[in-house]
């Protein structure tokens, strides 16, 4: 099956969108992420710049900060809490990088659920306009506190959600916070697994299947 069509049959899209593979997003690049269209219930599939620009800020480079959220305070940052009781998001992915300081050196590991599966990160989208009068629509990925297996290599991970909670998370009348914290635990160790890549993940101009490949 296509990219496209994991992610549409996954995420319950209407349509199926076109998608090319990637192997290496880094911050201030084009996402893909989901969220619900603005007339109706129906899932849209969007292409967001990570790194959230503010509706209030002067200028977008304060996105540059704004790539990761913690969901501990998420409710109450400026930056953020518009974005999390209006404009919540999910942003799809096979999996994640991290790195370990390692003999004053950093090796990245890739973190996933399993080689074909498809999952969730829980995040945030917002809407810019310019001075000018361009609109960009950016987004941000919440973390929490790292599970057993993560936490070998660092003290965050993303907030990863059960497709059980895509709809909760959507959901535009869920405004307050009680509902959505419960969402913030971290994900299974025993469902995840990790392996050392390479130093290609470095560079953003590589983004081919050896990124994610095992270190030899």
């Amino acid at each position: 099956m296509s990219p496209g069509g994991l992610v549409a049959e996954h995420f319950l899209l209407p349509e199926e969108p076109e998608l090319e593979p990637r192997y290496n997003i880094a911050p201030s690049r084009q996402i893909a992420a989901i969220r619900l269209a603005k007339d109706s219930s129906d899932r849209e599939l969007v292409c967001l710049t990570w790194g959230l620009v503010p509706f209030w800020a002067k200028d977008r480079t304060i996105g540059y900060k704004m790539i990761n959220a913690k969901c501990e305070t998420v409710a109450e940052k400026p930056a953020f809490r518009a974005a999390f009781r209006d404009r919540r998001c999910l942003v799809p992915a096979n999996g994640f990088f991290e790195w370990k300081r390692d003999s004053g050196r950093k090796q990245p590991y890739f973190i996933y659920v399993s080689e074909e599966g498809l999952l969730a990160f829980a995040g945030l989208w917002e809407r810019w306009t310019a001075p000018g009068g361009d609109v960009l629509e950016s987004c941000t990925i919440l973390t929490t506190c790292a599970n057993e297996l993560v936490s070998s290599i660092h003290d965050r991970m993303p907030v990863i959600l059960d497709p059980a909670d895509y709809a909760l998370w959507l959901d535009r009348t869920v405004k307050g916070p009680e509902p959505l914290m419960r969402l913030f635990k971290p994900y299974s160790a025993e469902r995840m697994m990790k392996r050392a890549v390479t130093g290609r993940v470095n560079s953003p101009s590589n983004d081919d299947p050896s990124c994610i490949e095992a270190l030899r």
